[in-house]
C-alpha cells in the first residue's frame, strides 16, 4: 500500500462530494481558477492598476514634449 490508485481516489471524491455537495465544490473551483489567473497576471505584470499609471506617464511625456511654435532640438542644431 505504497501508492494512492483510482479505487482510492475514487473513495476521496466521493467522501469530498458528500462533504461540500456538488454545487459549493463547482464554486469553489471557480474561485480557485481566478485565484490562479490572477496569481499568473501578477507574475507577468498586467495588473489592472499598473495601466492608469502607464497612461500617466505617456501624459506628462507628451506634455513634457515641446509643442510646433519651439524648435526642436535638431531643428536647433541645423540652424547652427
Amino acid at each position: 500500500m505504497d501508492t494512492i490508485g483510482v479505487p482510492e481516489l475514487l473513495l476521496i471524491l466521493v467522501i469530498v462530494l458528500l462533504l461540500f455537495g456538488v454545487g459549493r465544490i463547482g464554486k469553489i473551483g471557480g474561485e480557485l481558477g481566478k485565484g490562479i489567473k490572477a496569481f499568473r497576471d501578477g507574475l507577468k505584470g498586467d495588473e489592472p492598476e499598473q495601466k492608469p499609471a502607464q497612461n500617466l506617464v505617456e501624459k506628462v511625456t507628451e506634455s513634457a514634449q515641446p509643442s510646433g511654435d519651439h524648435a526642436s532640438v535638431g531643428e536647433a542644431s541645423q540652424m547652427k
